[in-house]
């Protein structure tokens, strides 16, 4: 009885006239606008203006329920019964802004002061927006609270996301190392719009390590502080005990010991209250924790190197990872998939799941069809979530136009709900099954039926600006509210007025005129600019506001103006009373609403795996499998294939615990960071469930991806190749472990070549005694021989072949881009490749002769001995076995012929190495 006394509250007085000073949500989002309105969407058909004419007769409700002097619940109840008034809270401490040249300062709430900093008004805190901020604005939708434990706690680090366009948090708390590269890879998934740190992280020459990594990372993003006591782990429990839908109420048992993230989520979610002026309905957020554990590692570098959501020479095109599997049908589907790219799944069964999914979606063509058809038509469910269940501290004109158009959202995502569940009815994997019965829940049918006792049955999403004002005028059905049908019918009698206004123009100057409309304008007159009657070139005086695009003016009237205002004012009271009643009906079905999470979940995730079936129509992708170890059969790059006419060449891969470091040598342009890239991005799609490119793969799943690419200077961080290099090899030395993909492609090349070849050697070395699987491309053909002193490397080079025409007797380069084992034999491709560029002869000719002297200095050859030789068959002998005991289908006949192979190749080794030549041993 309290809770419901709590939740009842009259709108009388806060909805009878809205407020002439409105004070906005910082953050607006699509649904808040109505669709199409952004442009000046026209219409020239004048029945296309009239409204639809609806039947008496509807369904007889309690009209007084809804007039102003009656109102029953409001919609979600008391707005301040569930989380403090931001009004009711001190929040005018004297605050201030650090004192730095940046090029946005804004208003902030919750700062405290500090000392050394300048003051300026109450609620400015520290941030930092640079100018190419508002850019990121447009796409980034997430606000990001980040505290970190003091003392012997340091490095445990607490984070809260809450998306403006999603009704989700996401809580994390985990132990990071001095370079907080946990921290910094969140933060680039998440692509914050806003980052918020307590105000003692950053005081004034004693800024902590942390911050100080973050504003340096995210310099494009808006960095706001708050008072340290908003940070309260008390408070973020009741905030979840308050907010959480139940169907995720154990989330609760996971975070009541992590402080830290609890801490949080009590700023984020008083930060958005403050600056979005609304609070969330109790029982409505999505809250779920995010541990590390669950998920594959991959850094922001290396998701930059090798171009998984964006493009490094121009971000624009879609020639990445993201770009080849990207065929989603809705924005849920798009983010899932992004997120999955940039944070694979590191367990065997769930991802096995997803591709017995998309193999069925393959099988049968007309039902994939069918399911894409129904999912294409959904719109972005979690952010239709998010805008309904917020609740506005001010019922403005904006808050009623939002609330009307959401409605008819819902109900049209709702109608949707039983063609997708007969879409997939006729599939068998659990998985969709599993989403087929989710579908069951009977309060998509009651949530529907109680919207269809007040919104009329043909009220539904539509494009364009003014088909949907339409749909909103006539949302209620009539017979509900007297005076609201008294204001549409005046409402249908000015539109009318305005076509006839526009006739009678038309007939007055003999002009082709035509009525047309958009959201900013209102009603406007359009005419082909090309029309012979227009008299001197001119149009008549009584014309006003005349502008023109292409070949059509665009032009109103004093008039028509007028007439604009008064369906401008009819609008409002439309829109007034019919939120009014919209209010009363989302109060009634609010408790049944937390089933389109379950359906915003399947949605996204029926649109990516659909994706992905869609990405292996296109190619001859294949099932991956997972075992211990690393073999794909004829695989090639993905984006490579999308970009260039002819398929890549295709290229095998064999990497075991046993020959776990594979060296990749061969010239420059002969593929080698192709290759290295294609492994590591069809790791990635093996472990979000898409099939890949390859005719048979297999993989060992991969905890963390690393990757070492590039030679560039880094201006911005005063960084040199060499010290890039050192930073990016010492981070993934500090980081990996033996689950780890590593990818190094050149190192020690921006250095003398001696010292390079020493980084090398001892970086080598240590990753040697990892068991992560290792690729190294290397121009160091020193380095091909530590295979005889390490038995688990291996050496493989891309073959090139040297082609001599009869007409030029110089000899060419010709790549095949195939990779095959050992190391190259080719001497000085570099010098090769500089006799095709510009260079003199002389010059050539020069180095030619250096290079001999140094190489007869410099270089010995280095023998391989015969016990060295026996060691290494021995060695391959029993990693083969290793690999068989572990993996092998075979049948037994099958097994004792594959055995048999084995010995002979052993015995044809042990041979080999006792025909070594005695003064090769010496």
């Amino acid at each position: 009885m309290a809770e419901h006394s709590a939740a009842s509250t009259s709108y009388s007085g806060r909805c009878s006239s809205f407020p002439s000073a409105e004070q906005r949500p910082r953050y607006q989002f699509g649904l808040q606008q109505t669709p199409g309105s952004a442009g000046p969407t026209s219409s020239s058909n004048d029945e296309a203006l009239r409204p639809p004419q609806r039947e008496g007769g509807g369904e007889g409700l309690n009209v007084s329920a809804f007039l102003p002097s009656g109102l029953e619940d409001s919609y979600f109840g008391d707005k301040s019964s569930y989380a403090e008034n931001i009004s009711a809270v001190n929040l005018t401490s004297p605050s201030s802004t650090r004192g730095q040249n940046n090029s946005h300062v804004r208003k902030t709430p919750l700062s405290s002061s500090r000392t050394g900093y300048r003051n300026l008004t109450p609620f400015m805190g520290y941030s930092v927006t640079s100018s190419s901020a508002v850019s990121t604005h447009s796409v980034a939708s997430v606000i990001v609270a980040v505290i970190e434990g003091r003392g012997l706690a340091r490095g445990e680090v607490g984070m809260a996301s809450i998306d403006l366009k999603n009704p989700e948090v996401v809580l994390s708390q985990f132990a990071d190392n001095t370079t907080y590269a946990k921290v910094i890879t969140k933060l680039r998934i998440l692509t914050p719009l806003e980052i918020i740190m307590s105000n003692t992280a950053c005081d004034t020459g004693n800024a902590t390590k942390l911050f100080s990594l973050i504003t340096e990372n995210f310099k494009n993003v808006t960095f706001t502080t708050v008072q340290r006591k908003y940070f309260n782990e008390t408070k973020g429990l009741e905030y979840i005990e308050q907010l959480c839908i139940p169907e995720f109420g154990t989330v609760l048992m996971e975070v009541q010991s992590k402080y830290y993230c609890l801490a949080a989520v009590a700023a984020v979610l008083k930060y958005v209250e403050f600056i979005q002026n609304s609070v969330y309905a109790p029982k409505s957020l999505k809250i779920r924790f995010h541990g590390s554990e669950q998920t594959a590692m991959i850094d922001s570098t290396s998701a930059l190197n090798l171009e998984l959501i964006t493009n490094n020479r121009d971000p624009r095109n879609g020639h990445t990872l993201f770009g080849v599997l990207n065929y989603t049908k809705t924005p849920g589907g798009s983010r899932r998939l992004r997120s999955n790219i940039l944070e694979p799944m590191v367990d065997a069964d769930t991802i096995n799941t997803r591709l017995d999914s998309v193999q069925e979606l393959l099988q049968d063509e007309e039902l994939f069809f069918g399911l894409q058809s129904v999912i294409s038509r959904f719109l972005d469910t979690e952010q239709l979530l998010s805008v309904l269940v917020q609740i506005p501290k001010q019922d403005t004109f904006n808050a009623s136009e939002s609330k009307i158009t959401n409605l008819i959202y819902l109900k049209h995502t709702l109608e949707l709900v039983e063609p997708l569940k007969d879409a997939l009815k006729s599939y068998k994997t659990p998985l969709l099954k599993a989403y087929c019965s989710s579908l069951e829940d009977n309060r998509f049918g009651i949530i529907l039926e109680k919207i269809k006792t007040v919104i009329n049955d043909d009220i539904r999403y539509t494009k364009g600006c003014l088909n949907m004002r339409t749909q909103k005028c006539y949302a209620v059905k009539p017979n509900i509210n007297e005076f609201l049908d008294i204001a549409r019918r005046t409402y249908t009698e000015i539109v009318d007025d305005i076509a006839g206004m526009i006739n009678q123009l038309a007939e007055k100057y003999n002009l082709p005129l035509k009525t047309s409309f958009s959201s900013a304008r209102g009603f406007f007159i359009q005419m082909n600019a090309d029309c012979a009657v227009i008299h001197n070139g001119q149009l008549p005086s009584e014309f006003t506001k005349v502008t023109k695009m292409k070949n059509v003016y665009s032009f109103t009237s004093p008039d028509l103006m007028k007439m604009n205002e008064r369906c401008q004012e009819s609008l409002r009271e439309i829109y007034h009373m019919t939120y009014l009643i919209v209010c009363k009906l989302l109060s009634e079905i609010y408790e049944h609403i937390h089933c389109l999470y379950k359906l915003s979940d399947t949605v996204s995730m029926l649109d990516m795996l659909q994706s992905f079936a869609h990405a292996c129509t296109l190619s001859d992708y294949v099932r991956p499998e997972f075992t211990d170890t690393l073999a794909i059969k004829q695989g090639w790059h993905p984006v490579l294939e999308k970009i260039s006419l002819e398929k890549p060449v295709s290229n095998n891969t064999y990497i075991t615990e046993g020959s776990n470091f594979v060296i990749i040598t061969g010239p420059n342009m002969s593929g080698k960071s192709t290759y290295l890239k294609q492994i590591a991005l069809s790791q990635i799609m093996a472990q979000i469930g898409s099939f890949v490119p390859a005719e048979y793969s297999s993989f060992r799943i991969a905890e963390q991806i690393f990757t070492r690419i590039g030679m560039d200077d880094d201006i911005e961080t005063n960084s040199s190749t060499f010290m890039q290099e050192m930073k990016e090899i010492t981070y993934i030395i500090q980081n990996a472990n033996d689950r780890s993909l590593i990818i190094i492609d050149e190192l020690g090349r921006g250095t003398s070549p001696e010292e390079g070849i020493g980084i090398c050697y001892a970086v080598c070395e240590y990753l040697l005694n990892l068991k992560a699987f290792t690729l190294f491309a290397t121009h160091f053909l020193e380095l091909c021989q530590i295979d005889t002193l390490y038995p688990n490397v291996e050496n493989n080079y891309f073959e090139i072949q040297h082609v001599r025409s009869s007409s030029d007797i110089r000899e060419k380069i010709a790549y095949t881009y195939i990779l095959s084992k050992g190391h190259t034999e080719e001497k000085n491709y570099g010098l090769k490749a500089a006799e095709v560029s510009s260079l003199p002869p002389s010059i050539i000719c020069d180095a030619k002769e250096i290079i001999t002297l140094i190489s007869k200095q410099m270089l010995q050859q280095q023998r391989n001995t015969s016990e060295t030789l026996k060691e290494r068959a021995i060695y391959r002998l029993a990693n083969m076995l290793v690999q068989t005991a572990r993996n092998s289908r075979l049948d037994p006949n099958s097994l004792q012929i594959y055995l048999r192979g084995l010995k002979k190749k052993y015995e044809t080794d042990c041979l080999a190495s006792e025909q070594v030549p005695m003064e090769d041993q010496l």
